[in-house]
């Protein structure tokens, strides 16, 4: 088979000159068919060395930097002590990549993360590619300004007797205005654990050597000197640590820049689609999406809560494009078109998250499905802008969010089906001509939940959608505790826990169902630790009784708390108390108030699924 002419430069390079061959593409014509990165790729087949002392030296001295469409920073503690143990070992850590800076630099750029920010005067002579996380981790662990950690290093023998580096990120953290564990600040109780404090071995030099290590030593100058020279040692080692580098020549177009850092990446920490998307924006318009994201956070600064704002924002722009919300979408997209429509897209993602909190839905632990997030913010734009039409639009979009928490609409082929839903929805609200039907709203395609289906529903902190569905329910009807009274908000989360209604200890000792019988959504309450705390192992009766006692309007005040869980209070009053041999009774008391929840939710759901809106009313 020939292949096409533009597919062969998808090609690996070894491989492209059979497939131009077989088109009759002899060797000579070869170079019209070589990407600009292959030419740059022969061309730095050696790297060059560069001593870590140099790297700092040019970070310190604000020469080198970052081009603004690098990532923030991505590598966990454990990455960071991996990589100090590889220095002190001695052993490579791979190659970063630079680009030479002209007279004028080729892309807007910032400081490595705590390096000294650019002064007036100051000149910038390369911008750093590729390898970010490791200079970064190197940097702030040696200079100790990690807000809450700090990095030691010992030695130890191996089965060889060799000294083998161990590096530490000691967790820290502040209270009653002592930054915790108070060792770490103890020069003798350091030294006494075997450790030195990575900040001394900067390269860049420091002037608290001389005095750590007579503190450490307690003033004994023999030991210090000794301490001393070994820290003095270990350095210098880090200093001449060799950084190799590949450089692209200031002469490198910029959009070859661009690609060359698409495809030569080489974090542990791979570059994600919006990491790409965040170069290619900034190459097509000169704008950054790190600044465009740090805009929408602050015009809607709750929706950090529910799911990453920047992903949010492509998947919302994908839409609006008539594209699924995914990565292929992102790289097909005309970036101009989404920087400039921009201030829609936001409006859109606070509209969407308005709604959400309107419906009680408070962070993405409760958010039984992120996919129709940005299937609303697209829609926004449709809306209608009189009263009566703009409310019968918002009622239209909180059935569909409702529905797409309650059926498993979203289960297989999520961006496909939500690129479906958004076309059908979007020719109701924009009155088309052509009215396309929302799959969503089809009960034959996508049915709505059958009580079996709602006593199925397995323990919500998990993903199941309809579990989680459920108790988006009972928040939405207030959940107030059973005890104190007080609604759930996105304030009071944190004092939240989920509570077995009848007890998991019951079920699983007495009863002796399976642990999985026991974990249903309908068996959950989102109640205060404190009174889950109380109510422990006791039968839904004892603890019944117990809060009606304590409740000065009795079991009213109770029944009423519990239906703002969409609870039954009868079938839980009865239930209990149970001893060993009471495993049929407890199963069948269990099994009535799982179908009488059910019942109770039911229509419930139809009502806020409904699908009453039609377009001539829009």
């Amino acid at each position: 088979m020939t292949l096409p002419r533009e597919h062969c430069r998808t090609l690996p390079l070894e491989q492209r000159a059979d497939a131009l061959a077989a088109r009759g593409i002899g060797n000579t014509d070869l170079d019209a068919f070589r990407d600009p990165i292959d030419h740059l790729l022969e061309a730095m087949l050696e790297a060059l060395n560069r001593p870590l002392k140099t790297w700092f030296e040019a970070i310190h001295g604000r020469r080198l930097r970052l081009p603004r469409f690098q990532r923030f920073e991505a590598w966990s503690h454990n990455e960071v002590a991996s990589l100090i143990e590889t220095v002190l070992r001695g052993l490579p850590a791979g190659a970063v990549l630079t680009l030479e800076v002209g007279a004028k630099e080729l892309f807007a750029s910032r400081e490595l993360e705590s390096a000294p920010v650019l002064q007036a005067g100051d000149r910038v002579t390369e911008h750093l590619l590729d390898g970010q996380q490791r200079l970064t981790a190197l940097w702030r662990a040696l200079h100790d300004n990690y807000p809450n950690r700090t990095y030691y290093v010992r030695f130890d023998q191996d089965e060889d007797g060799a000294e083998v580096p161990r590096v530490l990120g000691q967790y820290r953290w502040d209270r009653r205005g002592a930054t915790y564990p108070l060792w770490c600040d103890d020069a003798a109780e350091v030294l006494n654990r075997g450790y030195l404090p990575l900040r001394l071995l900067n390269p860049l030099g420091t002037a608290e050597r001389d005095a750590w290590a007579l503190q450490a030593t307690g003033g004994d100058y023999e030991r210090a000197w000794a301490e001393n020279n070994r820290i003095h040692q270990l350095a210098a080692k880090i200093a001449a640590y060799n950084v190799p580098y590949l450089s692209l020549s200031q002469t490198t177009p910029k959009d070859v820049a661009l690609d060359v850092f698409i495809k030569m990446n080489t974090s542990s920490v791979r570059l994600t689609s919006f990491d790409i998307v965040v170069a290619q924006l900034e190459e097509a318009t000169g704008q950054s999406l790190h600044d465009l994201v740090e805009e929408l956070s602050t015009a809607v600064p709750t929706a950090h809560r529910y799911v990453d704002v920047g992903t949010l924002a492509l998947d919302v722009a994908a839409l609006r494009s008539n594209r699924p919300a995914n990565q292929r979408s992102y790289q097909r997209m005309d970036l101009a078109q989404v920087a400039e429509e921009w201030e829609e897209v936001v409006a859109g993602i606070k509209w969407a998250i308005e709604i959400l909190e309107e419906e009680r839905i408070f962070d993405a632990q409760r958010l039984p499905s992120v996919t129709s997030l940005p299937v609303i913010a697209a829609l926004h734009q449709f809306v209608p802008k009189s009263l009566d039409a703009a409310g019968n639009a918002r009622r239209l979009v909180k059935a569909y969010m409702w529905r797409s928490f309650l059926t498993r609409r979203y289960d297989q082929s999520a961006p496909t089906r939500a690129l479906q839903d958004y076309r059908g929805l979007r020719s109701i609200l924009a009155s088309e001509p052509i009215l396309i039907t929302a799959p969503i709203f089809d009960d034959d395609a996508t049915p709505l939940p059958l009580a079996a289906d709602l006593a199925g529903a397995s323990w919500p902190r998990g993903r199941e959608v309809l579990a989680r569905g459920i108790l988006a329910i009972s928040l939405r009807y207030g959940a107030r505790d059973i005890a104190d009274d007080e609604p759930a908000t996105a304030l009071n989360l944190e004092k939240r826990e989920y509570h077995h209604l009848f007890p998991d200890s019951l079920l699983v000792n007495i009863a002796k169902l399976d642990p999985s019988r026991s974990m249903r959504a309908l068996n959950c309450a989102l109640i205060t630790w404190s009174t889950n705390r109380n109510i422990s192992n006791k039968s839904p009766l004892q603890y019944l009784e117990d809060r009606t006692s304590r409740a000065d309007l009795g079991a009213d005040a109770i029944r009423q708390r519990l239906a703002s869980h969409v609870v039954p209070f009868d079938e839980l009053a009865g239930a209990g108390p149970y001893a060993e041999g009471d495993g049929e009774r407890l199963i069948s008391d269990y099994d009535e108030f799982l179908v009488a929840r059910a019942e109770l939710l039911l229509p419930i759901v139809r009502q806020l699924c409904g699908s009453t809106v039609v377009s001539e009313t829009l």
